[in-house]
């Protein structure tokens, strides 16, 4: 396993991060095809054993029991200083005012919920889960930095929205004294590229690490395009980040499995090499469900795309509509949406 400073500090991160929203109790929340307890905990060892030190789940997943889940699991199988634990807050735990957004008080019993249910004394990335349309933005990175003072928290980041809401942030703290940001969390794939606009360049310019979700688009870049999961079939995400655009998107589909199968590798191998090799990536986020996406995770960090390899897989991009940002909160609770 290779390993990374995570942005401008000296905390080490393996190239791969898993993902944990895969982990949690169907019943809870808003994801069917989550796996139970008992089916999670040999996923989180075989992460662990192939030296992967990077968890990141969020309150909201499977309504607070993949936080559960993942901590026990932990606790278990790892030594806590050996790990990097994330989680992030935003979206509603209740439909009430005040269960949800970044206001000061949200923020606080947030994180203090999260912290009860992972079992841990402190969580070394906490990320707001999205751009919050009524807090000032003062009031949020505020609260941020008191948490990280507190010792509850080590570091902070963030996850989509705009470019130039997360400069405002950046500046925000800077101005004041207050934590900034170390990461951002947004969608990066050879089906999603529009990161690539302003994002992407403003993290580097900044020095911001970068940890894409859905590296692999919710699974299209791996499976023969019109075959279906039950996740493809109950992932609301899917149906509103991919479906305006599905004639392309098979293009590039199609193109990652020509040269899978030239190169003899999966073509999640290659889906992920490509995005391994982007410049400023410093730990795509990992969802799984088997064993085999786990291993055809570690397995992409052997894989080497030519320049002409790369530049086939990315010509039949077409600019995608803006999706997995915004998120905009009302006086009764937020706007359920995307990873």
């Amino acid at each position: 396993m290779e390993y990374r400073t995570l942005g401008p500090t000296g905390l080490l991160v393996s190239r791969l991060c898993l993902g944990c929203m895969s982990f949690g109790e169907a019943q809870r929340g808003t994801h069917e095809w989550t796996l139970d307890e008992e089916s999670s905990r040999p996923l989180i060892r075989q992460a662990l054993e192939a030296g992967i030190n990077f968890f990141d789940t969020a309150n909201m997943y499977s309504n607070g029991s993949s936080e559960e889940f993942v901590g026990r699991a932990l606790k278990d199988f790892a030594a806590r200083d050996e790990i990097v634990v994330a989680s992030k807050a935003y979206f509603p735990w209740r439909g009430a005012p005040n269960t949800g957004g970044l206001s000061r008080k949200a923020l606080f019993q947030a994180v203090d919920d999260s912290l009860r249910r992972l079992g841990m004394e402190y969580l070394d990335l906490y990320q707001i889960h999205r751009w919050d349309e009524v807090t000032p933005i003062e009031e949020t990175m505020e609260a941020l930095h008191d948490i990280v003072k507190s010792g509850r928290v080590r570091y902070i980041g963030a996850s989509s929205m705009s470019a130039w809401q997360f400069s405002k942030a950046q500046y925000t703290a800077q101005i004041h004294g207050w934590t900034k940001f170390i990461s951002m969390q947004n969608q990066v794939n050879l089906i999603y590229r529009e990161e690539e606009r302003e994002m992407l360049p403003l993290c580097a310019d900044m020095g911001v690490g970068v940890i894409p979700w859905s590296p692999l688009a919710r699974g299209r870049l791996t499976r023969p395009w019109g075959e279906t999961t039950k996740r493809s079939e109950t992932d609301l995400v899917i149906k509103s980040i991919y479906t305006k655009t599905e004639e392309q998107d098979r293009k590039v589909v199609e193109e990652v499995a020509r040269i899978a199968a030239a190169k003899g590798v999966g073509k999640a191998q290659v889906a992920m090499a490509w995005l391994l090799q982007k410049p400023g990536i410093t730990a795509p986020i990992i969802g799984a469900t088997k064993a085999s996406h786990l291993a055809d995770a570690v397995a992409a960090l052997e894989v080497r795309l030519s320049a002409e390899e790369i530049a086939a897989l990315e010509a039949p991009y077409v600019p995608h509509p803006v999706a997995g940002v915004a998120s905009p909160r009302g006086t009764q609770g937020l706007t359920l949406s995307v990873m």
